[in-house]
């Protein structure tokens, strides 16, 4: 624009020497504008002014290029503040869309079960779509304001933009209200999947409380028996009373088993870093072994026929000298079975499985199958007369050290507590 004034000027200014003549020669030194051409002659701005027809058209020129170039930077001022506006909706929305979203996380977090109906990542998805390609089309209006800063934006364009920019505000509100009643239906869908859970948990709860009553229902804390029907790994009974340091102990348990072959571990108490502390196992066609620190020696007793039978099994340290009973008579005896070692404390006594580790890793194969009760333990040698008292239901001694107790095992996976009176139950037997 600069560069066309100054062409102006040195026209305006040859038709005027050119009117003019000169009478004589004189120099006039005159200041000439960066950039232009020295072969044309310039007047100097202190000559008078002349008002000819020529100069009137260069003023009028010159005024309609100021007000076209005042109108241009209107146009793109008002395309500025057009371009910010959009940007703040774009960024409101933007916050919308996430403050949403985080609500929308906080809401599901509240399912304890992990199981939500539906997921509406899709519509989230869309939402993000739309509010791309309205950030791609302000892009495009910015290059296009760019492009035509050196002219006049058209109105035909500018209305087809404020168009296009209205039904992308509308497609996003649109796109919003959706995830709304989206949110309000998938919270009323979670809400009732929630009660479901909730009153299958509270019928089980009920029936837990049943069977626990009945269980309390035994004529005394002592009868009852525990039943281990199926060889699995996931079966078994547990005390929950473990074992002080001994130096001798009396194991004695009532038995009925029909498996075959072997009737697999009645019990097994395991300590850290010894899970054969004691163990009294009878393992396919192998006779039935006791463990102490996992030093083994077998036992003469045989208890498959599918009859109560009474066992008994005392060992000492000193000497390591053990004795096998089988309702009420002495079948055995032997020494060096892990002699002059103590049974360490701290461990877990299991029902009906051998353990691998402290309290666990069970193998189906080794796992007893049928019926266990009065499971008791002594921290000494009891007398042969104690014994057979206890075989011949005469006498009736519960363990200074593990009680045959209802409030003292635990059954887990399937495995059962039910009542027992042993005495009637192994006269019907024979």
């Amino acid at each position: 624009m600069r560069v066309i004034l100054v062409a102006l000027l040195l026209v305006y200014a040859s038709k005027v020497a050119g009117a003019s003549g000169t009478k004589g020669s004189r120099f006039v030194c005159t200041a000439v504008p960066a950039g232009a051409d020295l072969s044309c002659p310039v007047e100097a701005t202190n000559r008078v002014q002349s008002t000819s027809p020529q100069e009137e058209e260069l003023r009028n020129t010159i005024i309609q290029l100021r007000e076209t170039i005042l109108q241009q930077k209107e146009t793109i001022v008002s395309q500025q503040g057009t371009i910010k506006e959009l940007n703040s909706k774009l960024a409101r929305c933007e916050a919308d869309a996430k403050a949403r979203g985080s609500a929308r996380r906080k809401d599901y977090s509240k399912n304890t079960m992990g199981d939500l109906p539906r997921d509406p990542t899709e519509s989230v998805e869309q939402l993000g779509k739309t509010m791309q390609s309205l950030k791609d089309r302000l892009e495009n209006l910015e290059q296009l304001r760019t492009n035509t800063s050196g002219g006049a934006f058209p109105s035909d364009l500018r209305d087809l933009l404020k168009r296009r920019l209205s039904d992308l505000e509308s497609q996003l509100l649109t796109r919003v209200a959706e995830l709304e009643e989206e949110k309000s239906q998938l919270y009323n869908e979670t809400t009732a999947h929630r009660q479901r859970t909730e009153n299958t948990l509270n019928s089980l709860l009920e029936r837990i409380t049943e069977l626990e009553k009945s269980n309390n229902a035994f004529k005394s804390p002592e009868d009852f028996k525990v039943s281990l029907p199926l060889r699995t790994n996931y079966l078994y009974g547990r005390i929950k009373k473990s074992l002080p340091e001994m130096y001798a102990f009396t194991v004695c348990m009532w038995l009925k088993s029909s498996a075959s072959p072997g009737i697999g571990t009645p019990f097994s108490y395991g300590v850290p870093g010894q899970a054969n502390e004691i163990v009294l196992i009878e393992w396919g066609n192998s006779p039935m072994e006791l463990l102490v620190n996992d030093k083994v020696t077998q036992l003469p007793l045989s208890v498959s026929d599918g009859r109560w039978h009474h066992i008994c099994i005392t060992w000492t340290t000193r000497d390591g000298f053990w004795e096998a009973y089988q309702d009420g008579e002495r079948l055995g005896t032997g020494e060096n079975l892990a002699p002059w070692h103590p049974i360490k404390p701290g461990g877990v006594i299991i029902l009906g499985q051998e353990q691998d580790i402290v309290g666990g890793r069970f193998d189906a194969t080794q796992a007893f199958v049928g019926e266990l009760s009065h499971f008791n333990m002594w921290d000494r040698v009891l007398r042969p007369i104690d014994i057979s008292a206890m075989a011949n239901c005469s006498a009736y001694m519960p363990g200074n050290v593990v009680p045959w107790v209802d409030t003292n095992v635990e059954v887990f996976g399937g495995a059962t507590k039910a009542a027992l009176e042993i005495c009637e139950d192994r006269l019907f037997d024979s």
